[in-house]
Parts: C-alpha cells; sequence; structure tokens
C-alpha cells in the first residue's frame, strides 16, 4: 500500500529555517504530483506548494513564494521542502499528499494519498 512519511519538523525561531522531508513507497514516485499542505489549529488544511514528476512544473502559495522551495529526488522516493523566513504564522502540521495525475492541483481532493503530517513550530 501506498504510504507518505513526513519528518523534519520542530521548533524554530522566526526568521529560521527548516526541511522536511516526505519519504513515499508503494507508488511509482516520479509519476506523481507531489505537494505539501498544512493545517494551523483552528483553520482548514491549505495548500503550499506542488511538483511535477520530471521537477519541471512546480505551484507555490502567495504566502510562501521566495521563502518556500520544493524538490525532490526520484530515485530516492523523497520530496522536501525547505523553508526559510519563518515566520509565527507558518505554524501549522504540514502534510505531504500525492496526485496520480500529471496537473498540478492546489485542492486537497486533488489528491489521492497522505502522509501523518508533522509539526512545524515558529516561535521565539
Amino acid at each position: 500500500q501506498v504510504q507518505l512519511v513526513e519528518s523534519g519538523g520542530g521548533l524554530v525561531q522566526p526568521g529560521g529555517s527548516l526541511r522536511l522531508s516526505c519519504a513515499a513507497s508503494g507508488l511509482t514516485f516520479s509519476k506523481y504530483i507531489m505537494g505539501w499542505f498544512r493545517q494551523a489549529p483552528g483553520k482548514e488544511r491549505e495548500f503550499v506548494v506542488a511538483i511535477s514528476g520530471s521537477s519541471l512544473r512546480s505551484n507555490y502559495a502567495d504566502s510562501v513564494k521566495g521563502r518556500f522551495a520544493i524538490s525532490r529526488d526520484n530515485a530516492k522516493n523523497t520530496v522536501y521542502l525547505q523553508m526559510n523566513s519563518l515566520k509565527p504564522e507558518d505554524t501549522a502540521v504540514y502534510y505531504c499528499a500525492a496526485r496520480d495525475t500529471p496537473f498540478i492541483g492546489v485542492r486537497t481532493g486533488n489528491y489521492d494519498y497522505w502522509g501523518q503530517g508533522t509539526q512545524v513550530t515558529v516561535s521565539s
């Protein structure tokens, strides 16, 4: 079965950086769009960024453009999220998701598989 396992979350001060990883298994990884979403307490899950299987296309939420960067290593079945210049409003549980179509989606319903999430807390 498909498994997505996130790691790399934690507590960081404002302005700091974190790198999240999502290791995938049970799927032909290079054929999947991989995305990151986040959910803050009391809020709906929101799109952060997604990347195509070839890494040629990506789509970022306006709130993270210029600060976050997505990448993937198809040989390792892993997608990464480099988060820089973190702000308190970036605090959330971050989820990795996989979509079995060639088109990048920004809605939770666009994605077929989800990880369990990793907590990111930005606080001084």
